[in-house]
C-alpha cells in the first residue's frame, strides 16, 4: 500500500491497525535515531512526533519519548479502497477532522466506531477516513467471513465486495478492515452524545463549584475587610476620646499635685495601666512602672509607715503609707524595704528598691493610690 497523497489535510500515512489506548514512554538512548525507535515500536515516525511534540526528528539522549501502542496484526492487513488513514495532531477535535474532510460526524464516527469521545482525540492515534462511499469500517474477526458481516447487517454479499473491491472471500483475512457500504454506527453516535452530555453536566457542575469557592473566598475577605474598617473605626474613637479627656486629666493632676504627690521612680516604662486589662482578667488596682532590680523606690507624698512586709495577696515585700485624710499609697514587689511600720517619711524620702517579689513576672513596682480603702487611678493624682 502506497502513501496517501500529500496535498490532503492533515497528515496521512498508512498503518496496519489504529492505535490502541494506550503509550510507552521511552527514554532516547546514545545512538538511538527516530526511525530505529519507530521501527523497534511498529508505528509511523510522524506518529511518535506528534505524540510527544517533537519540531524534527534530532534526539538527544535522555530526551522523553510518548509512544503511542499499536495492536499486533497481520503486516499484510488490507485496507478498503477510499478510506485512508489521519494521525491525530495537537488541537484537533470530531468535528473539526469531519469539517476538513468534508463528512458528516456520523460519517466520522462509522468509520472509527472505537471512538472514545466526541470532543477528545489523543494526539498520535490514527483515524480512518472514507473518501468515497461512506459506511461503517469494522475488523474481520478471526474465524469470520464475508458472508458473515454481510448477514450480520442485512447487506448482500455484492454490495460489501463491490465497496471493498473483492474478487474472491480469499482477498480478505483476519484482522483487515471491511466497509459495510450505507451502513451507519447511529448507536455508538448516540452513545457519544450521551458521553458528550454527562460530560458537559460534570464541567458545570464543577463551574458551579469553584463559582461557589470564589463567592464565599468574595464573602470571607468582604466581612473580613468590614471587620476591619469596624476595629479601625473604634481605635479612632478612642483616640478622639482620649485626647478630649487629657485636658481634663491635666487639669485634675495639677490640681492632685498640688496637695504633694510625686512619681514614686525615675526613668520607669508603664506597662500597665488602671482598669480592666482583659474580658477574662481581673481589675488592675494600680500602675505597674517597669524598670531593673534595684532602682530606688520614693515616697509619693508625706506620710507614716502603716505596713513594711511581705503580703499575703501577691503584693510579695511591699510598703503602705498613710497620708491621713483616708488617703493610702502602696508601693509592692520590692526586692528590699529600708522603713519600717510606724515611721515617719517625707515626700521624696528613699523606702525600698525595685525587686520581682510575690505574683510578678518581672521587676517592676505596682504602685496604687486607695481613698477610704477603695483603689483610684493613680494617673488621676501624680503630675
Amino acid at each position: 500500500m502506497g502513501l496517501a497523497q500529500a496535498n490532503l489535510p492533515g497528515t496521512e500515512i498508512p498503518v496496519d491497525s489504529p492505535a490502541r489506548k494506550g503509550w510507552v514512554m521511552y527514554t532516547v538512548q546514545p545512538g538511538d535515531t527516530l526511525s530505529q525507535i519507530a521501527r523497534r515500536y511498529r508505528v509511523d515516525a510522524r506518529a511518535i512526533m506528534y505524540s510527544s511534540g517533537l519540531k524534527g526528528v534530532s534526539l538527544r539522549p535522555g530526551q522523553a519519548l510518548r509512544i503511542p501502542l499499536v495492536e499486533e496484526t497481520n503486516d499484510e492487513s488490507r485496507l478498503p479502497p477510499g478510506v485512508r488513514t489521519y494521525i491525530v495532531r495537537r488541537g484537533d477535535t470530531v468535528q473539526s477532522v469531519a469539517n476538513r474532510f468534508d463528512l458528516t460526524v456520523l460519517g466520522l464516527v462509522s468509520a472509527n466506531p472505537g471512538l472514545p469521545s466526541l470532543d477528545r482525540l489523543e494526539v498520535g492515534s490514527t483515524l480512518y477516513i472514507p473518501t468515497g462511499e461512506p459506511g461503517l469500517l469494522v475488523r474481520l474477526k478471526r474465524g469470520e467471513t464475508i458472508q458473515d458481516l454481510a448477514s450480520r447487517f442485512g447487506l448482500s454479499v455484492a454490495e460489501v465486495a463491490r465497496a471493498n473491491e473483492l474478487t474472491s472471500p480469499t482477498d480478505v483475512q483476519a484482522g483487515d478492515l471491511v466497509l459495510l457500504p450505507g451502513v451507519q454506527a447511529k448507536t455508538t453516535y448516540d452513545r457519544l452524545l450521551q458521553i458528550r452530555e454527562a460530560e458537559r453536566k460534570a464541567r458545570e457542575e464543577e463551574e458551579r463549584r469553584l463559582a461557589e469557592e470564589r463567592r464565599q473566598r468574595e464573602e470571607a475577605r468582604r466581612k473580613q475587610l468590614v471587620e476591619q474598617r469596624r476595629q479601625e473605626q473604634q481605635a479612632r474613637m478612642r483616640q478622639q476620646q482620649q485626647a478630649q479627656s487629657q485636658p481634663r486629666l491635666r487639669r485634675a493632676n495639677a490640681v492632685v499635685a498640688a496637695a504633694g504627690y510625686r512619681w514614686p521612680m525615675s526613668n520607669f516604662t508603664i506597662t500597665t495601666y488602671f482598669g480592666r486589662r482583659g474580658v477574662f482578667q481581673r481589675f488592675h488596682t494600680g500602675i505597674d512602672l517597669a524598670a531593673p532590680t534595684g532602682t530606688p523606690i520614693y515616697a509619693a507624698r508625706a506620710g507614716q509607715v502603716d505596713t513594711a512586709g511581705w503580703s499575703r495577696f501577691g503584693y510579695g515585700l511591699h510598703v503602705i503609707l498613710d497620708h491621713g485624710g483616708a488617703q493610702e499609697t502602696l508601693y509592692g514587689h520590692m526586692s528590699r524595704i529600708v522603713v519600717r511600720p510606724g515611721q515617719w517619711v517625707a515626700r521624696g524620702d528613699l523606702i525600698g528598691y525595685v525587686g520581682s517579689t510575690g505574683w510578678s513576672t518581672g521587676p517592676h513596682l505596682h504602685f496604687e493610690v486607695r481613698v477610704g480603702g477603695a483603689a483610684r487611678n493613680p494617673m488621676a493624682y501624680l503630675p
